[in-house]
């Protein structure tokens, strides 16, 4: 295999988002965004409790993308304007279509909070193409134990299918545009080289462990790091150092003009005037407080 190389290695610092602390390796001062993914969040561990609860994201409204949630520790309940409630448990994902608007809330459980445990999450928005920001909203909850993995000989590598397909295996998630989305655990000493569509932008982010990219000793990835590849390539190999943990992602870019204002992702600021009014009149369905 002709591995992509390398187009840049990013940090995640920790930025403020309200009174929550987290690492935000999407957007930063090298990346601004990785065509067709917006924003990527790395949230926890936080340790939850009665006394420290930090993570409560009451009603707040979407529009023009998709914000999906891979819960690594814990326990969340979601909530939306559409009707839908459900528990969302560790290696459970949510894959949210806001489309024209939906409001949602996230929290940690009351019964988790109260026996106390660590919550830890990736948040990810991913943007929809003009032709489809003003589709239906629709939500998606696929459980840990329904995904469908690929693993290698020695077992030593587990690559968790969310959506997309490698190696002619299928994720259970239903997509709007060509999209990968891997969760890679590779224990000590396990190597795999997984293939890239030659359309898709691509990128890994390490949630923990220590792996080498590409059989590289001078590209050696520790816990929080992105790496974005070129699209010069077939895919890439990982070895991993110690026990490790990889989100990787990869999109045909939409190649559109993106303009952000907070929870909404659209193609111009009238658009975005647009949503902010829809939003206030009522348009995009109502949700109570917990």
């Amino acid at each position: 295999m002709k591995f992509n190389t390398i187009k840049t290695v990013g940090r995640s610092d920790f930025v403020n988002m309200g009174p929550i602390r987290l690492r935000q390796p999407i957007p930063t001062r090298t990346i601004d965004s990785i065509d067709p993914f917006i924003l990527l969040h790395h949230y926890g561990p936080y340790e939850i409790s009665e006394r420290n609860n930090p993570f409560d994201l009451g009603p707040h409204p979407h529009r023009g993308f998709e914000p999906i949630t891979f819960l690594v520790q814990g326990e969340q309940l979601h909530r939306d304007s559409l009707g839908n409630e459900s528990v969302v448990k560790a290696g459970d994902v949510q894959w949210t279509t806001a489309g024209r608007g939906i409001i949602h809330a996230e929290a940690p459980t009351k019964s988790f909070v109260q026996k106390g445990g660590v919550l830890e999450g990736i948040q990810l928005w991913l943007n929809l193409p003009a032709e489809k920001k003003m589709m239906e909203a629709n939500y998606q909850h696929v459980t840990n134990e329904d995904f469908r993995t690929v693993a290698s000989d020695d077992k030593k590598v587990n690559i968790q299918i969310i959506a997309g397909e490698l190696e002619g295996v299928y994720g259970r998630i239903k997509t709007q545009t060509s999209v990968n989305a891997f969760i890679i655990d590779v224990d000590t000493g396990g190597r795999y080289e997984i293939e890239v569509p030659k359309l898709h932008q691509s990128m890994i982010y390490l949630l923990k462990g220590d792996v080498t990219i590409n059989e590289l000793e001078s590209l050696k990835l520790n816990e929080n790091q992105l790496i974005q590849f070129n699209q010069d390539g077939e895919g890439f190999s990982v070895e991993a150092n110690s026990d490790s943990k990889l989100l990787f992602l990869s999109g045909e870019p939409l190649n559109e003009p993106v303009t952000t204002y907070g929870p909404y992702v659209m193609n111009t600021q009238t658009e975005i005037m647009e949503a902010m009014r829809d939003y206030q009149m009522g348009k995009m369905g109502f949700l109570p407080a917990n």
